[in-house]
């Protein structure tokens, strides 16, 4: 299970992700983040993945899509901070 939600101010849209970025969640996310980004609004996007636990092969790749376009990725937990860390590094992590 996953809980997605949206907030913003005029300067950035805030993604915050809850849970797991598996499975049909990944397209779920990829919706919402489309949805945002073609706002047309300008703002920087933020992706908050305090509070997520786990993340299969098809959510890295979205967050590397994300963090490509120009999103910032925000993890807290060792392993979600280590896929973010080695997306940022542009390293595949193997």
């Amino acid at each position: 299970m996953l809980k997605v939600t949206v907030s913003e101010s005029a300067q950035a849209s805030v993604l915050k992700l809850e849970g797991r970025l598996v499975g049909p969640w990944v397209r779920e996310v990829e919706n919402v983040w489309n949805s945002i980004t073609n706002s047309d609004k300008g703002q920087q996007l933020a992706v908050d993945l305090c509070q997520v636990t786990f993340v299969d092969a098809a959510g890295k790749e979205l967050l590397k899509r994300m963090h490509k376009a120009g999103a910032s990725l925000d993890a807290a937990g060792p392993l979600v901070k280590y896929i973010v860390q080695t997306i940022q590094s542009g390293h595949d992590g193997r």
